[in-house]
This record gives C-alpha cells, structure tokens and sequence, in this order.
C-alpha cells in the first residue's frame, strides 16, 4: 500500500508525526528521524546514512553500538539497573576511585546530566565557604560565551540572554564580565567560586588561551575562590587528553563532567579535592537515579577504552587531521582535538545543506559550525566528510 500525501510530512510516516505532536515544542522542527547507528555512521528510517560529525553533540565518544558498551549493558541489566544511592554499589566505588586517579582530585559525586553536575558545583562552591563561615562569599563568575547548563542555577552562570529570557529572576549572585580580561576584576572576597571552559563549546568551538586560564587560577588563589572547570564536553578524551585541563596545567579544585561519560547513558559527575568535597555532609545533597549501577557499569568501560594512552594519541592525530581539512572548506578554524569550530557564512544553512549529503553538524551561533565526531573516528571519515562538503 502507498502512502498519501496526507500520510507522510517532512519524510516522516504519519504515525511517527502522530508521535512528535505530542513532544513540547522546544526542540523546534525535527526533519530527521533516527533508527539505528553503526560506528560513526547513523541511519534514518528510511534507511539512508550519515556520517555522524555531532555525536549526540559529544557524547557518543565510542560511536553508535559499540559492541564493548552493548555487551556492558546487557550484562549489568541482567544483573542490578538500580538499588538507589541508599546502599554502595560496586560499580560507584570503581569510577569514583578511577576517576579520581586521573583527575587528581579526591571525590566523585555522581548525577545524570551535566547541568545537573554544574548545578551541583554551585551549590558544593557555596556550602564550602559556608561551613568556613564566609557567609557572604555567594558569588558566581562565569566568562562571556560560557554555556554551563539549563537549570535554573547553570543557567544563571551561563551568559546568553537568548536562553534567559522568560526566566527571570535568576538565581542571584551570579557574575560575568563583557570580556574575558574583565573577568579578573570580578574574582573577589565575595566569589566563591569561578566556572571556566578549557574550550568554550556552545560559544562557538574557541579555545581559551593558556595565559588567561591559568591568570584566572592565580586570581582565584589570591582570592581564596575555587576554580571549577566545566568538562562537560570537553572531558573523556575529547581533546586527546582525559581532561582538557591536563593540556594547558590547570590544578582545579572542582571538575564537572557528563555528556562522554557514558556513550549515551545519562551520567554526570563532580570531581572535587578533599577539603571542597567534605562539604558535602550526609543529607546535604542527593540524586535518586544518580550513580546507578547501570550507568556506572557502562562508564566504567568508557573510561577502561578512552584513557589508554593509544587512544588519546589517536584522538590527538585525527583531530590535527581534522583541523587540518578544515582549514579549506571555512575560515577561523579552531578548537582542540575532535573539537573543531569554523566560520561559514550562515551556519544553519551550512548544516542543513551537509544534512542533504549526508553528514551531521551542528550550528553553535549565527556563522559557527561545531565537528564533534565519535572519538574512534578514522582518517578515511575525516575525508569523506571533506570530499562532502567540498560540494
């Protein structure tokens, strides 16, 4: 039986659309519907293939049904999937203690997304000065073009008016300077902490300069603030390091994370030194499906794969490979590792263009375009997407 014009909008069947009427509308208009995923590759229902330059927007670091994460999965949910945070679980222990290692902090707190690890990194910025009894260093700073989340909280450190409106008020004692050399001025006895991107993802793809950063930890040590680094899309090897903070000598004292974590499976941490973390007192904070055993299962082997150092050296090579390419298909390539940003004329035309041949990007601003491939990712892709876009 064919189907009708009345049957199909926008490529998609009639009862899918039925579907998608009753989703909010705050996605906007889909015109793609995904079915499956091999590799870097993803395929519509109807059949036709991607190659994947946004990956979940940087979390499908493995690509789509790595067979290591699909067996992880399967043995964990015929195991345990949740016993809640009233009891420890194996799974919690080994992360908490692996990620610790590699970060050289001391504590892991466990949620499910990464606005909900930023929101968490407030409130931890917060009782820690508190509990010193610096009852007035309430102050959050974040930098111009940061992104830290759409909670109430993360979005009251994330400076885009666009996203606040119809918000208002937001959650007070939130700063930010109009530049990035302002921000300086804005560490002070009142801050408790400040939040910074080691590349700005959502700012458009903009590496931060080793100089500032590192000013900015000074500035916060003079100031008796914490330094908080935000990576949420920048950690789990998305920059050829673990943590892009390893890459220019940062020493924070919190570190949010999520998006890569887990391939997929909601999963966000904090990552704190002692003194910071043990603010965090019994009843203080809490998240129900946090720390699950499913999704610390799967993290677990995301992390066992990600942080051998023959897989940071790959991510290292094709990212150089990849800015590489770049460099002739736009202007103002930057970014570290698989984190690439470019400059095209009209982004959201760029990326529904690439979507007609066949690659997935993502538009991060008016004329900036984000490439953020599974890590796995090979030469051979880098070119084919070049020879796509090319046309």
């Amino acid at each position: 039986m064919h189907e009708t014009k009345s049957d199909v909008y926008n490529g998609l069947p009639a009862d899918m659309l039925q579907s998608s009427r009753s989703v909010m509308g705050n996605y906007g208009t889909r015109g793609l519907c995904m079915q499956r995923g091999e590799g870097v590759y993803l395929y519509d229902v109807q059949g036709r293939r991607y190659l994947d330059f946004t990956a979940g927007i940087a979390v499908c670091v493995l690509g789509h049904a790595h067979p290591q994460i699909t067996a992880t999965l399967v043995e964990q949910a015929g195991t345990l999937i949740h016993c809640s945070n009233l009891y420890e679980n194996t799974q919690q222990n080994r992360l908490a203690t692996r990620l610790a290692e590699l970060s050289g902090l001391d504590k892991a707190f466990f949620c499910n997304s990464g606005t909900e690890a930023n929101e968490a990194a407030i409130k931890l910025a917060r009782r820690y000065a508190y509990l010193k009894g610096q009852q007035n260093r309430t102050k959050i700073v974040s930098l111009p073009r940061a992104f830290h989340g759409r909670t109430l909280g993360s979005l009251s450190i994330t400076p885009k008016a666009a996203y606040q409106e119809g918000y208002q008020p937001l959650l007070p004692g939130c700063d930010w300077a109009s530049t990035l050399t302002e921000t300086l001025e804005h560490i002070d006895k009142d801050t408790a902490a400040c939040f910074v991107e080691v590349v700005q993802g959502e700012g458009g793809v903009h590496s931060l300069e080793v100089d500032f950063l590192r000013a900015i930890e000074n500035r916060c040590h003079e100031a008796g603030a914490l330094l908080v680094v935000d990576e949420v899309q920048t950690g789990v090897g998305r920059t050829g390091s673990f943590f892009a903070f390893e890459r220019v000598g940062l020493h924070p004292d919190v570190v949010t994370m999520a998006k890569g974590l887990a391939n997929g499976v909601p999963v966000g941490a904090v990552l704190a030194r002692q003194e910071v973390a043990d603010a965090f007192t019994p009843g203080s904070h809490g998240s129900t499906f946090g720390g699950n055993p499913l999704a610390m299962a799967v993290a677990n082997t995301v992390v066992d794969i990600v942080a051998q150092p023959t897989f940071l050296e790959h991510v290292r090579e094709v990212g150089d490979y990849l800015s590489t390419k770049l460099q002739s298909l736009g202007d103002e390539v930057s970014g570290i590792g698989l984190m690439q940003g470019m400059t095209v004329p009209d982004a959201k035309s760029f990326v529904a263009k690439a979507a007609e041949h066949g690659v997935l990007l993502t538009a991060v601003g008016n004329t900036r375009v984000r490439f953020v491939p599974p890590l796995i990712v090979q030469s051979q892709h880098v070119d084919e997407l070049a020879q796509i876009l090319a046309q």
